[in-house]
């Protein structure tokens, strides 16, 4: 049995995959942490907290900035990634997380429906596995923790 996990979920925030994902760890010492996952507050931190931008690339850069610290930190601190890419909008975030996660030598795991496969062929390459359920994210870490299948 290995000691207390740290696991990051990262990509997509328009579902509640990662309430999921927590759920069916619940029995497990696993603790969770991602992004944040209310999207006007992501998007408006910066400015909430630093002072009002009239130009829209410097409001987005101060909220991106800031969030840039939470995901370093968080990211950075976990054992294990997983990041989901969604079936809506186009997540270049989740790529991005899951390069950086990469690069960090973190164990990624990819959760994405089948149709992405060819389009995220890169990605999936670099992970240790690609999931297609949250129940199959959730029998991973329990192997992970607990050697223990489903």
């Amino acid at each position: 049995m290995t000691s207390h996990l740290k696991v990051y979920l990262a990509g997509e925030i328009h579902s509640n995959w990662r309430d999921d994902v927590a759920a069916a760890c619940a029995d497990l010492d696993v603790s969770f942490s991602g992004p944040v996952t209310d999207h006007d507050a992501s998007d408006d931190c910066g400015v909430s907290i630093l002072g009002p931008e009239p130009d829209k690339f410097w409001h987005d850069r101060k909220g991106a900035l800031l969030n840039g610290i939470r995901t370093r930190t968080l990211l950075g601190g976990a054992d294990i990634v997983v990041v989901r890419f969604g079936e809506k909008y186009r997540q270049w975030n989740a790529a991005f997380d899951a390069g950086i996660a990469f690069a960090l030598g973190k164990p990624l795991i990819v959760l994405q429906p089948v149709e992405f496969d060819h389009a995220l062929k890169e990605v999936d390459a670099a992970a240790m596995a690609v999931a297609r359920s949250e129940t199959e994210v959730a029998n991973i870490l329990r192997y992970v923790v607990s050697g223990r299948l489903g």
